[in-house]
Parts: structure tokens; sequence; C-alpha cells
């Protein structure tokens, strides 16, 4: 008797445990997020559309990084002849260079024609195209020298839009249009092989946040 009870709580805890995996793995949504909306926040649009597939380039930013994460990519720290991975694995760069791929905006060739022309801002002794892009340390040189710079402080809602670009002393993102009830949004990443959710609200606890940036 005492056995069959232990088996089922056994069995009923496996199932919860499964339970609980499942969902997490689909990232479903299980608690209430916000948007501008909510904040009286106008959403920012931009006025050019790199590609001219008729979508601005903020929302296309945006709408491209949710498809690469869609693939739920693993994380993985590896080189590519390609540049740009082609396989199931990725990085945190590689959340932005999608992003921005699917936008018309080549980061690997961008940035490339920049540390070309511009060796000494970025103190590389050897220029690799295929790695350089996918480097966080670069792309905030890059951004600095070719993007619009706004403000660190997470407390300025408005000031955040879905699809801008936050960088971290040694981590890169792309900012969410969710946001939690401060109205500060949640960011779009991927940091380690552990990570259980691409999308997530933690802006708030980061104390090293070193740039943010808007393509257009």
């Amino acid at each position: 008797m005492k056995k069959g009870i232990i088996c089922g709580v056994l069995i009923t805890l496996v199932i919860i445990i499964v339970s609980i995996y499942f969902l997490l793995y689909n990232k479903i949504e299980i608690k209430y997020y916000y948007t501008n909306e909510d904040f009286n926040i106008k959403n920012y649009i931009s006025n050019i559309d790199k590609d001219e597939d008729g979508i601005d380039d903020q929302t296309d930013i945006l709408e491209n990084v949710r498809k690469y994460i869609s693939t739920k990519p693993k994380y993985k720290s590896k080189y590519y002849s390609t540049g740009y991975p082609d396989d199931e694995y990725g990085v945190c760069t590689d959340v932005v260079a999608f992003g921005l791929l699917g936008a018309g905006y080549d980061l690997m060739e961008l940035v490339n024609d920049d540390i070309t022309n511009n060796p000494n801002d970025y103190n590389i002794t050897n220029i690799d195209k295929n790695i350089d892009f996918r480097r966080v340390k670069n792309l905030k040189i890059y951004l600095d020298r070719n993007a619009i710079s706004l403000t660190t402080d997470v407390n300025a809602i408005d000031k955040w839009q879905g699809g801008d670009i936050v960088v971290f002393e040694k981590h890169i993102g792309i900012v969410s249009d969710k946001r939690n009830k401060k109205g500060i949004p949640y960011v779009i990443h991927h940091a380690n092989p552990y990570q259980l959710n691409y999308e997530e609200d933690f802006l708030e606890y980061r104390d090293d946040i070193v740039g943010h940036y808007r393509i257009t």
C-alpha cells in the first residue's frame, strides 16, 4: 500500500515538473504585460524604410527580431566562415544582427566598412569581417558612430521604444514593445544556454547599461 502511495506521489510530481518545463520551454506568457498605450506613450514610427518592404525600420527591426527568436536558437559561441550563424546556434549579438538584417541593415558589411575606414577607433589589430560584427565592444563603437544615441535612464520610459538597441558592458539586446507595470520595457536577448525566455523583464535591475540607440 505504502509503495503504491509513494509511486502515485512520484508520478504526480513528474507530471507537474514536465508541465512546468513545457510551459517555460514554449515561452508561454503567463504574466500580464503593458504597452505604450497604457502609459500614453506614442509609438515611434521611423520615416525610413531601408529595405523598401512597406514597413518602417523601427517596426521592421522588432518584427524580425521576433522571427529570429521564434526559431529558438541555442546559445553557443562559435566562429562562422559565413559570418552570420547558419545553424541552430547563436549569441547575444546575433539577436541584434538578424533583427537589423531583416530590416535591410547588414551589420557584417556595415561594421567591417566602419572598422576598415576607422581602425584606430576600434583598436583592432587583425580585422576579421566574419566575427568583428558579433562582438559587443565593436557594436558599441559602431552604434556610437552611426546610430542615434538615447538616454540610459530606464525611468525615462517615454524615451524607450520597441526596436531600440540596448548595450550593457558585456551584453546587448533589442528593446521590446512590452513593458512592466512601471512602464520599463522588456528586453529581447540571448544571454546563456540556460535562458528559458528570450523576452524578459530585467532592464530596471541592471546597473551596467552603457548605451541605448535607435537606428533611424
